[in-house]
């Protein structure tokens, strides 16, 4: 009886290190893919993840994880949630905007 308590001590202890191991999973927000984003942050669906993937596409990389805030359905207190899976580093620039139309004044006659 004595080394079935011994084995399933073992048992629950190698259990709860595998799943420490599982939530160290981390997620670089400005390379990662939308599937990416999903599986690893808390309370971000396939959908948000799609639009935190859109929004960097069109602003640019994120320079801090609270700028998640700034995309459709994502509060603060997901980011707080999130903080120690969030990595901010690298990423692709903005997307290349057309310039602004200039506007020349009147011709004086």
């Amino acid at each position: 009886m004595n080394k079935f308590v011994t084995l399933l001590q073992t048992l629950v202890l190698s259990l709860l290190f595998a799943g420490s191991a599982f939530a160290a999973d981390k997620v670089n927000i400005n390379t990662a893919d939308a599937a990416t984003i999903d599986r690893v942050l808390l309370n971000i669906g396939p959908s948000k993840a799609e639009a935190i993937v859109a929004y960097r596409k069109a602003n640019g990389a994120f320079k801090s994880a609270e700028q998640l805030t700034l995309v459709k359905g994502v509060g603060l207190k997901t980011v707080e949630k999130n903080r120690d899976r969030i990595v901010v580093a690298g990423g692709a620039p903005a997307a290349p905007r057309k310039p602004a139309a200039t506007v020349r004044p009147a011709a004086k006659r």
